[in-house]
């Protein structure tokens, strides 16, 4: 079975950097892995279409790289979703759209083992990470239980009860989500209103104080202060789709101006 690269990050205290892609070609996490910089790459799942070959060749792509892999997975079906990904390769996931602390609850189960001691809900299931014997093996339960499992707080209903989401055990990371967030309370699209920002950094330096990591996704590096001082040390830096879009868009401009100024 192999480590999970985020979980010792997260173990050993010491900081995570990862890209989102929403594309299904292996090669571009090679690409991130050639990079030499990446400790993980986020497929974002909720956002892109895929099948359940493409989640296995993403995995196959990222150990080569030594890049441990993560996904972030639809509100429905999430038990289906996480666990075939788990089973892909994938070592942490990350829950969309959760309202209420049963439902944070449920995701841990869906990704921990169906043992004793961990009560989740993960059987034995002989997919491409246990292949050759390693299924239902102690090593196969403990790979379960490394899973690191993310959670975005999003909804309204999630940040009024953040105190008590937060004490729930197996929570290991959290990330903020102001588009959802907006929209459940009535203001869509005010990612950076005052009122926003402030419910943000509550619920940063509450999860820091109850011992969660939070992550933030960043567009360009000089982000990284506003929460590093805050005490964030783990990120999402850049989309696939966003960095190609932005290239297109500002060089193609460049060169539609100088060719029609000849």
């Amino acid at each position: 079975m192999r480590p999970n690269r985020l979980r010792e990050l997260l173990a050993s205290g010491k900081p995570s950097l990862s890209t989102h892609i929403h594309t299904i070609w292996p090669s571009i996490v090679e690409v991130v892995g050639h990079a030499g910089l990446y400790d993980y790459v986020e497929f974002v799942g909720e956002y892109a279409p895929y099948d359940l070959h493409d989640l296995d060749h993403l995995c196959r792509a990222g150990e080569l790289h030594n890049l441990g892999m993560m996904i972030k997975v639809d509100q429905e079906p999430r038990g289906f979703l996480a666990q075939r990904a788990i089973g892909s390769g994938f070592q942490s996931v990350l829950f969309a759209d959760c309202r209420t602390p049963d439902e944070f609850k449920e995701c841990i189960r869906l990704c921990k083992p169906d043992t004793p001691d961990a009560k989740g809900t993960y059987g034995v299931a002989t997919r491409r990470f246990s292949y050759m014997g390693y299924g239902g093996s102690p090593g196969y339960a403990e790979a379960l239980k490394d899973v690191v499992v993310a959670f975005m707080i999003e909804k309204a209903s999630a940040v009024e009860r953040i105190d008590e989401i937060l004490a729930i055990d197996g929570i290991d990371m959290i990330q903020w989500g102001p588009a959802d967030f907006t929209m459940s309370v009535g203001k869509a699209g005010q990612w950076h209103a005052p009122e926003t920002r402030a419910t943000e950094r509550m619920v940063i330096e509450k999860s820091l104080a109850a011992g969660k990591h939070p992550r933030a996704e960043i567009g360009t590096a000089d982000q990284a202060k506003y929460y590093l001082d805050m005490g964030v040390r783990h990120f999402c830096i850049g989309t696939d789709v966003t960095i190609l879009y932005q290239w297109w868009k500002t060089q193609g401009e460049a060169l539609k101006k100088a060719v029609e100024g000849v």
